[in-house]
């Protein structure tokens, strides 16, 4: 996604893109890793000089801790998450069919602990909740993107529109940089295709893990508009169109990015 630069270099990004986007073809789609620099290719290729390691090393201890008014762990019901979760962070946003719309695996994680558990749900952008969900993306590592269940097609159309809307102070869209201007240079950095198969992501900007709609809540503050708030259905069906614009990509938790 498109980094905070200073409002005038945003505008003149702004004027110069084309008004409409053309959808990348599936041939030319391209993971984000592919756009960066050998350092940081370097850091993700290696599971022990990957950060993002530190969090997985967290999530896979809060899998097996027993926690809440039920005592339970995941492991209690799920058992050994390299054989029960592989595949399922490459299906997510998932629909619900009690709530009746998608919801992506960090409140599939929440669910699980207030209905299962017993127990409070983690803050968003919690070490914990980090920590867990990227635990279970490891595990479907390599594995392609698949978010092919029928009933999620008005919530995928809804994100497309959200990601083809201009929006903010700066009157941008997510196409105009991401499908339009992949592979240029925005104030000295290349725009990548935006594609979410590494999240939850360690930024060397963050020096942390972060989610994805972290990553969407601060471009939208970069083009001065208001961000949608954490679990906002808005967000949902944005991430839902990323996974379905990155479909068969593999899943590369925990990616690390700049």
């Amino acid at each position: 996604m498109i980094r905070r630069l200073p409002v005038a270099a945003l505008l003149a990004a702004a004027f110069a893109f084309p008004a409409f986007a053309a959808e990348i073809p599936p041939a030319e789609r391209k993971s984000d890793y592919e756009f960066m620099g050998p350092q940081t290719r370097a850091m993700q290729d290696d599971d022990t000089a990957n950060p993002g390691m530190l969090g997985v090393l967290d999530g896979e201890a809060l899998w097996k801790a027993r926690d809440g008014a039920a005592g339970k762990s995941c492991a209690d019901c799920h058992g050994d998450a390299r054989v029960s979760m592989k595949g399922v962070a490459a299906r997510y946003p998932a629909f619900d069919a009690a709530l009746g719309r998608p919801i992506d695996l960090e409140e599939r994680i929440n669910q699980s602990r207030v209905e299962q558990q017993k127990a409070a749900p983690f803050r968003f952008e919690s070490k914990e909740l980090l920590g867990l969900t990227a635990y279970i993306a490891l595990q479907s590592r390599g594995m392609p993107i698949d978010v092919s269940d029928e009933r999620l097609k008005p919530f995928i159309d809804a994100g497309r529109e959200i990601f083809n809307r201009r929006q903010g102070q700066i009157n941008l869209s997510c196409a105009q940089c991401h499908d339009d201007n992949w592979g240029q240079k925005l104030a000295g950095a290349p725009i990548p295709q935006g594609h979410p198969n590494g999240y939850p992501l360690y930024r060397l900007e963050w020096q942390t893990l972060g989610s994805l709609e972290r990553r969407l809540r601060s471009c939208m503050t970069g083009v001065r508009a208001q961000a949608y708030d954490y679990g906002a259905p808005e967000l949902v069906a944005l991430e839902l169109y990323l996974m379905s614009r990155a479909r068969d990509m593999p899943i590369e938790t925990p990616a690390v990015r700049p």
